[in-house]
């Protein structure tokens, strides 16, 4: 468990115990202590986790990870710029088949981040190709802060878009997380302090 922990490059490690879910009243606890089972990994579904930056989709889907190499299963976690720029550069090095074919093996792969900087036109497709290879044969969970029909302005496309919505939202869980940034609200209460 502690080498697929490792191999996951998880940025910290932290459990789905430690989430404060009263901080944000929206989001369906049920629907994710459900998804700590595993089971939709089993059925290559995915998740997605919509909200504001500060309300705890990286915890969620770390939690998520968490339990995930703690059932024996192959994870990976990356952001979207690191994975674009990681898949531009295996292709200026002849590499990207190469790459492509290891993130298919992983059982979930989370990518964080998604929305917080927009992509080249490459970039967009090759990431649009990772999608596309895991569809109805690997989990992803997606954290981003846009809603859906702000997507385009990332992947700069309407139809690559729409195609890439099409397939990461057919079996999908969505998590949304709108509420105050923990990180504001902790700040806030350490400077009354």
């Amino acid at each position: 468990v502690e080498r697929r922990i490792k191999a996951a490059k998880f940025p910290a490690v932290k459990s789905l115990d430690s989430f404060e879910f009263k901080v944000i009243p929206n989001l369906n606890k049920m629907l994710v202590l459900e998804l700590a089972r595993c089971e939709y990994i089993a059925r290559n579904e995915n998740i997605i986790a919509v909200g504001n930056s500060g309300t705890g989709k990286t915890h969620i889907a770390l939690g998520l990870g968490l339990t995930a190499c703690q059932k024996g299963l192959a994870t990976s976690f990356i952001t979207a710029s690191a994975l674009v720029h990681a898949l531009l550069e295996a292709r200026d090095d002849k590499q990207l088949l190469r790459l492509q074919k290891q993130l298919a093996k992983y059982k979930l792969l989370i990518i964080d981040e998604l929305g917080y900087v927009p992509l080249s036109p490459t970039g967009a497709e090759l990431l649009f190709e990772v999608f596309s290879q895991r569809y109805e044969r690997g989990s992803t969970i997606v954290t981003s802060n846009l809603p859906f029909d702000e997507w385009t302005s990332v992947f700069g496309s309407e139809r690559l878009t729409g195609a890439l919505l099409d397939r990461l939202t057919h079996h999908v869980h969505i998590l949304e997380m709108n509420g105050e940034s923990f990180r504001l609200k902790h700040s806030r209460k350490r400077s009354k302090d």
